[in-house]
């Protein structure tokens, strides 16, 4: 069997392509005052893994990371972080259980700055205590679907895109790129579709079956796909693991 990783061979680079119409978003629900509406697809899909609190600090553990991605997320960190350089202004469009955000905060450095973005509220307080130490590093409540334009070098979008019903795959992966600088990146780390004969598929399959009702939807589709972008941009892909994770860059180039 043939687990070759890919990149940029045929089919793994990308031309841009034409804008494609985003659905608007499923109804949300209501919010307090100021803070952003809270989607429902979060509410009734993943309340267990990021609303409830018990939860949230179970899951917030860097073993239960690594565990949860066959011990590969400290590649696929390290893969990441290849495309950002200490002192650059960079955006995480959501916030990641275990030490991913800390880690990124190294990364960017002092003279960097890092902003996190989430919609969930137990999410930010957990993000801003876990960042603390770090002057540069904010953390925002806000709903990334909402952003306005921004001129960010890196946007990194790690393991979000196969949460989001793919209406909200469309809309978040083109809001990202309006948020970036000409010549600079956007860099999605997340679930591909493996080698029909990877050992971990079924499992894989299944465990997406029962609680990542989403996540097909980047096996069905490739992100440049979803983010339905024109010629401003160059895509790169690499995938990790038999091709069960894939790293896609988009670079923007005018």
């Amino acid at each position: 069997m043939d687990y070759s990783e890919s990149a940029g061979a045929t089919g793994d680079e990308y031309q841009g392509i034409g804008l494609s119409p985003v659905s608007p978003p499923p109804r949300q629900a209501p919010a307090a005052s100021g803070a952003p509406a809270v989607p429902d697809y979060l509410q009734k899909t993943y309340r267990w893994a990021y609303l409830d609190p018990r939860n949230a600090e179970f899951l917030d553990h860097e073993l239960v990371v690594r565990t949860i991605l066959w011990w590969q997320h400290r590649r696929l960190e390290r893969a990441a972080f290849a495309e950002i350089e200490p002192g650059q202004r960079v955006m995480q469009s959501a916030c990641v259980y275990g030490d991913f955000s800390q880690a990124l905060a190294e990364r960017v450095g002092p003279r960097g700055r890092l902003e996190v973005v989430d919609v969930a509220e137990i999410q930010v307080r957990n993000c801003r205590r876990k960042l603390e130490a770090y002057e540069h590093a904010i953390v925002r409540h806000e709903n990334v679907l909402h952003l306005g334009e921004d001129d960010f070098d890196v946007v990194c979008c790690y393991f979000l895109l196969h949460e989001l019903p793919d209406d909200y795959k469309h809309g978040v992966a083109q809001v990202l790129l309006e948020n970036v600088r000409p010549g600079g990146k956007v860099v999605f780390v997340d679930y591909h579709k493996p080698h029909w004969a990877h050992p971990i598929r079924p499992i894989t399959s299944l465990v997406f079956a029962t609680l990542e009702p989403y996540a097909k939807g980047l096996w069905r589709k490739e992100i440049v796909d979803l983010a339905g972008n024109d010629a401003r941009f160059e895509w790169r892909k690499e995938t990790y693991f038999g091709g069960l994770y894939q790293k896609v860059v988009a670079t923007r180039i005018d």
